[in-house]
């Protein structure tokens, strides 16, 4: 379940909260008293646990609500730009996505490589639906449990999913396995600093996940000999008030009526990474 850029990422950062010598009676207060859906941004589980996960992709709209907000940064890129750029320079025959989302990025593989063959999957009906209308090959796959045998694909492609998959290594290996021999697994992530600013305006705090810019590559390079990584800033731009809510409220309506009030238009950081591996 992918999405051309999600809005949510993670980071060590505020993870916990210093209480300083306060009494355990305040200490307790100020614990119940905090919104329960600001601890989830800042667990791993929260990225893993498959209920949530489901809830969060059962609809394409969440999608294109969070890809509609996105830009290239100061480098004039976006990170979909490099990694379909890792992708074709590759000259892969035959590609497997895992994730694929509403199908954008399948989409925009297939017309900038017409003679390859691609294969998009997913584990949510409504995306296998959503990219299937696109035209392209799609299938309802779990990333954990690939049907296929092994060295099937000249590339695999996971653009902003493996920190939602329940075994990380798991999903990696899985991939590895159905690459032929010099096939390159091409992926996307978030940093620990993605949209930190508008986490923390809201009330919550950025996400600490197992497969980030910081710890993505040590992942990849337990299955992977040669490993690269790009990171990419990029910006989220909100013309007002609503569309920021609208956004956050594709994670937590909690989160969403937590946002102060603002005035006109906003822009807010993004941190991503493009890696390969083979």
């Amino acid at each position: 379940m992918t999405t051309i850029h999600p809005g949510v990422c993670n980071s060590q950062e505020a993870v916990h909260r210093r209480l300083g010598d306060v009494s355990v009676k305040e200490a307790r207060r100020a614990a119940t008293s905090r919104p329960v859906w600001a601890g989830m941004f800042a667990r791993v589980d929260s990225m893993t646990e498959q209920v949530q996960v489901t809830r969060q992709y059962e609809r394409t709209d969440t999608l294109l609500t969070r890809a509609g907000v996105w830009g290239p940064g100061p480098e004039g890129v976006t990170p979909v730009d490099v990694l379909l750029t890792a992708v074709v320079s590759a000259r892969p025959r035959e590609i497997l996505e895992i994730g694929c989302g509403t199908g954008q990025f399948a989409r925009l593989v297939m017309e900038t490589m017409p003679e390859c063959d691609y294969l998009a999957t997913d584990q949510s009906e409504a995306m296998v639906a959503a990219t299937k209308r696109r035209g392209v090959a799609t299938r309802l796959v779990d990333a954990m449990q690939l049907p296929f045998m092994a060295e099937t694909f000249d590339g695999v492609v996971a653009a902003w999913v493996l920190y939602h998959v329940a075994d990380l290594d798991r999903a990696i290996r899985e991939a590895r396995r159905v690459l032929r021999p010099g096939g390159q697994f091409a992926v996307a992530t978030n940093g620990d600093r993605h949209l930190a600013e508008l986490l923390r305006e809201a009330g919550g705090e950025p996400l600490v996940t197992q497969f980030s810019s910081e710890n993505a590559a040590a992942a990849l390079r337990r299955r992977f000999r040669h490993v690269t990584q790009r990171d990419i800033e990029t910006r989220a731009t909100f013309p007002d008030h609503a569309s920021a809510v609208a956004y956050l409220a594709t994670f937590s309506e909690e989160l969403a009526a937590g946002l102060p009030w603002f005035d006109g238009p906003r822009e807010y950081a993004g941190f991503t990474s493009v890696l390969t591996a083979r």
